[in-house]
């Protein structure tokens, strides 16, 4: 299947160089009190420090910051707020491990610029650069590695459910548009994430995720983004708290349709599914 555009596969940040082709983990840190799982909350910068310290033992590449929840019915905080949340543990986080790469994960450019000041190193922006007027010029300008959700809408708006055609076709036609103005603009550093749980019906999840190779088309890393979400609890009945074996299964899958990058709350797991996977292509299976 050739790409629509050439193939990057590294993405270039200010801790150097990550190398796709080896998947990577991306683990979750929510400065929020709301956040649907509720071991994935940080409510202090000394308990943020001690689960980054666990995750990176664990072998975690990245971790992501976030200080606006993003799940089903959550209300919005003020940029102000946000920015207290996510500024003070991105600033520990360099001061304490300075090699980890950090991704804020918000909608909101000025939310992203302090964070930037901060120590950041990716912009994880599940507004697919429609929430916030201004996000594409900064990034552009700035050449700011750059994750581009599949959603459309407002915030407000981001769980309703577009009328699609057919779904992929419809999210390869918006993200194209997306990444040819980007790519066009100079932008090298670009992931993108299909968006699980956004603008998307459970099932429209599931669809994804099994034609997920589709969007190597993109020509850029895959972030797949399922880990503890609804789209599992919703089909096997059960909590958040419960879902970590389903998880690892739709992780596996996620790999083996060509993700790059798994966004997860476990970092363990994630790693012994990524390194049975590894050593499934080693011995002649192919993912794609």
């Amino acid at each position: 299947m050739d790409a629509l555009f050439p193939p990057f596969y590294t993405i270039k940040t200010n801790q150097g160089i990550i190398n796709c082709q080896i998947p990577q983990i991306m683990g979750i840190l929510n400065a929020t009190p709301d956040s649907f799982f509720s071991q994935s909350r940080v409510a202090s910068v000394a308990f943020a420090l001690q689960q980054a310290t666990e995750m990176i033992q664990e072998g975690v590449n990245i971790l992501d910051i976030g200080g606006h929840s993003t799940r089903p019915d959550a209300v919005p905080v003020s940029e102000q707020e946000e920015m207290d949340r996510v500024v003070p543990i991105i600033e520990a986080l360099k001061a304490n491990f300075p090699g980890i790469v950090v991704s804020v994960d918000t909608y909101r450019l000025k939310v992203a610029q302090v964070s930037f000041q901060a120590g950041a190193d990716i912009l994880n922006d599940i507004g697919s650069g429609n929430m916030d007027e201004g996000i594409f010029d900064w990034i552009i300008k700035n050449q700011i590695p750059y994750i581009l959700t599949h959603s459309v809408g407002t915030f407000q708006e981001v769980h309703q459910i577009p009328n699609y055609g057919v779904i992929i076709e419809d999210m390869l036609s918006d993200l194209l548009k997306k990444v040819h103005y980007l790519r066009s603009k100079g932008l090298k550093d670009l992931i993108i994430d299909p968006g699980f749980g956004f603008s998307k019906t459970l099932e429209q999840n599931y669809q994804i995720l099994a034609q997920l190779e589709q969007f190597s088309l993109l020509g850029a890393p895959l972030l797949v983004g399922v880990s503890r979400k609804s789209m599992i609890t919703k089909v096997l009945g059960i909590s958040a708290q419960e879902s970590l074996n389903a998880t690892s299964a739709l992780h596996m899958a996620a790999l083996l349709k060509g993700a790059q990058i798994l966004r997860v709350h476990d970092v363990k797991e994630a790693k012994q599914v990524i390194d049975l996977f590894q050593k499934l292509t080693e011995n002649g299976l192919s993912n794609l």
